[in-house]
């Protein structure tokens, strides 16, 4: 099946970010994309100052869209981090997922929240305003099962194992990273939950905006069970397209079987709720 990452231009400006995100839906729609992925934060600036800001309920203006441009187009739309999430006076990093009747499927509130502190170069702690989750996020489809993070929610390989072991054949993380960890981690990563777990991975990155408080870094990515980079985008507001080869998948898993050779009699991994 095809797979659209749209690595989106975010602006200031709610109503323009979500009209230019539908219209890129739309888009990928018609070049046969069953899968849209939209970026982490598509909707508003990100930063800890915009979050309570731009928050909405869910449903709320933003996730109304989303369904209805789901069902417009008929196809599985993951909102990114649709928004930041308002829920009994506190705030939630989330992403949610709709299908092609527009009933929403999945809501992922990011379980790691981003809080970091590299001397000189890079600091940033989401707790300030962000509440994390405790539930981890996977939707059906027709094509494969597939699991669901936000951003830092990469670095945990413990998350990803659990995906797999429940069935995943696809993790999607739409991220920011900045310029920071980007160039040093976010290939890098996506490559070892794909190796780790024989799954593909799909990131997706807001474009870059160089006069924006917080730079991301770009390079929506999707990488197969082999590890390879099979498609990739530079900085620009673009859209990626790539096919998901499920038979692939399988003939890898075939080849090196390591879900099969797992040692669970010395070690383990388990979801706890």
């Amino acid at each position: 099946f095809r797979l659209a990452l749209i690595q989106l231009h975010v602006s200031a400006v709610k109503s323009d970010n979500l009209q230019r995100a539908c219209g890129l839906v739309r888009e990928a729609s018609a070049k046969g994309a069953k899968v849209v992925v939209l970026p982490e934060c598509f909707n508003s600036p990100y930063g800890t100052q915009y979050f309570r800001e731009y928050a909405e309920k869910i449903p709320g203006e933003s996730t109304q869209k989303l369904s209805e441009v789901a069902k417009e187009c008929s196809i599985y739309l993951v909102g990114g981090r649709s928004i930041p999430e308002e829920d009994g006076g506190k705030l939630y990093n989330t992403c949610t997922v709709f299908g092609p009747d527009g009933a929403m499927l999945a809501k992922h509130r990011k379980v790691h929240l981003f809080d970091i502190d590299i001397p000189g170069k890079m600091q940033f702690k989401e707790s300030e305003t962000l509440s994390p989750g405790n539930s981890f996020s996977m939707f059906d489809t027709p094509y494969c099962k597939v699991g669901l993070g936000i951003c830092y929610d990469m670095r945990f390989a413990e998350m990803a194992q659990i995906y797999g072991q429940k069935g995943c054949q696809l993790l999607i993380y739409p991220g920011a990273f900045n310029l920071t960890t980007g160039p040093a981690h976010w290939e890098l990563l996506q490559r070892g939950r794909a190796v780790d777990n024989q799954v593909y991975v799909a990131t997706v990155s807001p474009a870059r905006d160089e006069k924006a408080s917080y730079v991301a870094w770009g390079h929506s990515t999707v990488v197969n069970p082999w590890g390879e980079v099979m498609a990739k985008a530079g900085v620009e507001e673009t859209v990626v397209y790539t096919e998901i080869d499920l038979k692939k998948l399988a003939e890898i898993r075939q080849q090196i079987p390591i879900l099969s050779q797992k040692r669970y009699d010395l070690y383990g991994i388990e979801m706890k709720k």
